[in-house]
C-alpha cells in the first residue's frame, strides 16, 4: 500500500472573510478521514503546517520544506496530501523538492469519487471533473513537450506540442462525456417527470458529508443504503417511500454529502444528482453536533444549496435533524435537547439509536402542511380516484354527497398539493 501522510496548511483566516472560521485541529481531523476514504492509503499521519505568508512558488518555507522532506524519507513516505488548493505549479515544484506524489484537496476528493462512483451516470461525472482537473494541470504532467512532426515532405512543419495534443484529446473526450452526461440527464428529468405525476411530496435529506444522512435514511425508511463511518460512503440518490405518523405517504431522497471548498468541477459534474434537492418539497438538513464544526459545516452546507440555485424559502424552510446527540456527553445531550425543544424546526436526533425520530417525522408533516388553508372542491360523480387520492392524502376536512352523485369536498391542502390534484385529475374537478 501507497505511505500516505497529510498537511494542513493553517491559513489563519477564511480566505473569502465570511462565515465561521474553521477549527485547525477539525480540519486536520476532516483531511485525514477524506485520506482514510481511499482504501489504496497506508496513512502514516498528518499535521498542521502554520502559514502566515503562502510562498507563491512552493507554499511552505524553505526550512519546513527541508525538514519535512528528511521525516518523508526516513518514513518511507510515497505521497503527501496537502489539505488545500495548489496551484499546478506549487505541486510540480513541491514535488520536485521531495521526489514524491502529491494530491491537493481537490485531487484527494475526487480520487475518492471515482473510486466510490457506481451508477453510469457517476462514473460520467466523475472521470469529466477528473478531466476539468488535469486540463489545468498537464504543466506539470508532461515533460516531453517537444513538437511533434506535422506537414508533408521530408522534415514537414513544426506540428503541435505534445501539451497541445493532451488538450485537445481532454477537450475532445470532454465534448463526449458532456454528450453522454446530456442523455442521462434527459432519462433523469423522465423519472423526474413521473414521480411529478405521483402524488406524493419529496423531502430530501441534505448535509455536510458523514454527518449521518444514510443512517437516517435506512432508519426512516428500512432501506440498506451504504452507511459508514466515512466520507463520501454514498455517492448516488436514493428514493423510498416512508409514512408519517398519520399515514400520510412521503419520497424520502438521500442525497450525496457536501464538504468545505467543494471542487467547482464537482459542483458542475453533480448539478444534475444535486438537483433532485431543487425538486424536493422539503429539505431536512442533518447536522452532526458532536463534531466541534458543526457551525462551520452548516454554514458550508447553505452555501452549497444557494449554488446551486435552490429557493431562499426552501433553504430557510428546511426541517433541522441535530444528529449524533448518542456521542454527546450526558451535560451536551441535555442541552441539545433542552434548545432544540425550543425551535419548532428542529429535533436532537440519534439515527445510530431511533431516538427521536417519530418527533423528527412529526415535525417534517407539521411542515409540510404549515401553507396549507381550506380548499373547496367539486367532484363529479366519477371523480371516485380523485376522492381516493384525497384520503390517502389524509387532507379531507368534511365531505358531503350531492343528490347527483356529485361530492362536495372541504380540503386542508396547500398549494403544491392542490396543483398535484387539478394536474392528475383535472377533469374529476367542476370549477
Amino acid at each position: 500500500m501507497t505511505r500516505a501522510y497529510v498537511l494542513h496548511p493553517d491559513l489563519r483566516r477564511r480566505a473569502d472573510g465570511e462565515g465561521p472560521s474553521r477549527d485547525s485541529k477539525a480540519r486536520l481531523s476532516e483531511a485525514l478521514s477524506l485520506a482514510r476514504a481511499l482504501g489504496a492509503l497506508d496513512l502514516v499521519g498528518g499535521e498542521i503546517v502554520p502559514l502566515p505568508n503562502p510562498r507563491p512558488g512552493l507554499l511552505f518555507g524553505s526550512g519546513k520544506i527541508e525538514t519535512l522532506k528528511t521525516f518523508f524519507k526516513t518514513e518511507e513516505i510515497s505521497l503527501v496530501v496537502v489539505d488545500g488548493p495548489l496551484s499546478p505549479v506549487q505541486q510540480r515544484n513541491l514535488e520536485k523538492e521531495w521526489g514524491l506524489k502529491l494530491l491537493d484537496r481537490t485531487g484527494l476528493i475526487l480520487e475518492i469519487f471515482g473510486e466510490r462512483a457506481r451508477t453510469r451516470e457517476g462514473v460520467l461525472q466523475v472521470e469529466l471533473a477528473h478531466l476539468t482537473y488535469q486540463r489545468s494541470r498537464l504543466v506539470r504532467t508532461w515533460t516531453h513537450l517537444e513538437r511533434q512532426r506535422g506537414g508533408f515532405g521530408f522534415l514537414g512543419g513544426p506540428g503541435e506540442t505534445q501539451l497541445e495534443a493532451d488538450r485537445r484529446m481532454i477537450d475532445e473526450r470532454v465534448i463526449r462525456l458532456k454528450a453522454d452526461l446530456e442523455k442521462v440527464a434527459r432519462t433523469r428529468e423522465l423519472h423526474r417527470s413521473a414521480r411529478r405525476k405521483v402524488p406524493y411530496p419529496i423531502v430530501a435529506l441534505v448535509g455536510y458529508t458523514n454527518a449521518g444522512k444514510s443512517t437516517l435514511f435506512n432508519r426512516l425508511s428500512t432501506a440498506e443504503v451504504m452507511a459508514k463511518d466515512m466520507l463520501f460512503a454514498t455517492l448516488d440518490p436514493t428514493m423510498r417511500l416512508i409514512e408519517t405518523p398519520s399515514g400520510r405517504p412521503v419520497i424520502l431522497s438521500d442525497t450525496v454529502g457536501f464538504i468545505s471548498d467543494l471542487p467547482t468541477m464537482l459542483v458542475a459534474a453533480f448539478r444534475a444528482t444535486l438537483e433532485e434537492v431543487l425538486e424536493a418539497d422539503l429539505l431536512i438538513h442533518v447536522r452532526d453536533v458532536s463534531n466541534p464544526d458543526h457551525e462551520a459545516q452548516k454554514a458550508d452546507v447553505l452555501s452549497v444549496l444557494k449554488d446551486l440555485g435552490v429557493e431562499e424559502s426552501k433553504i430557510h424552510g428546511a426541517v433541522e435533524a441535530l444528529n449524533k446527540i448518542d456521542a454527546l456527553d450526558p451535560e451536551e445531550r441535555e442541552a441539545w435537547l433542552n434548545a432544540a425543544s425550543r425551535r419548532p424546526d428542529a429535533v436532537a436526533v440519534s439515527a445510530q439509536t431511533g431516538e427521536n425520530l417519530p418527533a423528527l417525522l412529526d415535525v417534517v408533516e407539521g411542515a409540510l402542511t404549515r401553507d396549507a388553508r381550506e380548499v373547496s372542491l367539486v367532484l363529479a360523480p366519477e371523480g371516485g380516484d380523485a376522492l381516493a387520492w384525497l384520503y390517502r392524502q389524509g387532507l379531507v376536512a368534511s365531505r358531503k354527497d350531492e343528490e347527483d352523485g356529485a361530492i362536495r369536498i372541504t380540503a386542508l391542502m396547500t398549494e403544491s398539493e392542490e396543483g398535484r390534484l387539478r394536474k392528475l385529475y383535472a377533469e374529476r374537478i367542476r370549477d
